[in-house]
């Protein structure tokens, strides 16, 4: 049955042919590794989250009147409802810490220099929606948690002189997080926002794609004399995609698949506080209460800066360096150990979010 309908399709689109071209005689650089699986890996958890995520919207109701109980239906009475909202909540954070490194990998390789600016460009802006989406999703369930960090992030815009006030207001559909912000955070996550995850995924994998992996030892003297473009770089003396690398990316999907599943059989509340099953009280503040993990950094600066308009300054001038770094960095070597002062400056970069990240704990 399987081989009629691989032949019936085989026969109108060259299926065997395709297959053939792109992946048994696509050859990869030999330096690529497990991590060069990382896009996959976040491809993987992108999927999951949709799916789980459609699963939640059938019995969702954002009302701030129901949200939170309808959270306890899907978690105490839908028929393994617990599994996908729990697999919701591990995925996203999983997929923000295979997102950071999927981009600290990138950049260590410089796999954003020509002719793949335009795969960085589509990857800054898939990030910038996908914290959208982290920032929208996380009011959903109307708890003490959500309901206080939405606040607190609401607020950083008033920082900004003269229009912060009125962006603020427009974030929340006034004063105060209501069940405007509400269904305003509901229709952004699950109508607005995967419309531009769509189109901007498509554009990146169709990038990557048609300019193929990047590898350390490019002939630079090759890039410089490209004007137009003329195909994948072809590595004959490199690896088979299939079966070889289609290998990596099978066991780097299954390895994210066991962390998802380990850390929802022995700690599923890894990353929830108690006050992730209280609902929401606008008039009972929490007595510690803070963004999650992954904005702790940027919400750390600005609380220890004395000037929080320099502190959010300053993070929007890095936001448009990271968009914009390929065309800031243009330079023929792409190997950043041979550049000591990059180097240099890529770990202080790392070590200080993570300091950071861990003094925004307290």
């Amino acid at each position: 049955m399987f081989e009629r309908i691989y032949n019936w399709i085989d026969c109108r689109i060259g299926l065997t042919e395709l297959i053939r071209k792109e992946f048994k005689e696509y050859y990869v650089p030999r330096d690529v590794s497990l991590w060069s699986t990382l896009g996959f890996v976040t491809l993987v958890g992108f999927l999951i989250q949709a799916i789980t995520g459609i699963f939640l919207l059938t019995y969702y109701v954002p009302h701030p009147d129901h949200a939170f109980a309808s959270i306890l239906k899907i978690m105490n009475r839908v028929p393994y409802g617990w599994l996908f909202r729990t697999m919701h909540i591990v995925g996203a954070n999983l997929l923000m810490i295979v997102l950071f490194l999927h981009i600290i990998f990138v950049f260590y390789r410089a796999g954003y220099k020509k002719p793949r600016e335009l795969n960085w460009l589509t990857g800054a802006v898939l990030f910038v929606v996908i914290l959208l989406f982290c920032i929208t999703g996380y009011l959903l369930p109307w708890s003490q948690l959500s309901y206080w960090s939405t606040t607190i992030m609401t607020a950083i815009p008033t920082i900004i002189p003269g229009v912060g006030d009125y962006i603020s207001r427009f974030i929340k559909g006034g004063e105060y997080v209501t069940g405007i912000t509400l269904t305003r955070f509901f229709a952004f996550h699950v109508a607005f926002l995967p419309f531009i995850l769509i189109v901007i995924a498509a554009l990146h994998v169709f990038f990557i794609w048609r300019t193929g992996f990047s590898s350390l030892y490019d002939d630079p003297e090759i890039c410089k004399k490209v004007v137009i473009y003329t195909g994948r770089p072809q590595y004959k003396d490199g690896k088979p995609f299939y079966p070889d690398f289609f290998n990596k990316y099978m066991l780097m999907m299954f390895v994210y698949l066991i962390a998802m599943f380990f850390i929802i059989t022995f700690n599923p509340d890894m990353f929830l506080s108690e006050y992730a099953y209280v609902q929401a009280d606008p008039l009972s503040t929490p007595l510690m209460i803070r963004p999650p993990w992954y904005f702790l950094a940027p919400y750390a600066m600005i609380r220890v800066i004395p000037n929080k308009f320099l502190g959010i300054s300053i993070q929007l001038i890095l936001l448009v360096l990271f968009l914009v770094w390929p065309f800031l960095d243009t330079g023929d070597e792409k190997n950043i150990r041979k550049r000591p002062i990059l180097l240099g400056l890529f770990s202080v970069a790392i070590i200080t979010w993570v300091v950071l990240t861990f003094l925004g704990r307290f």
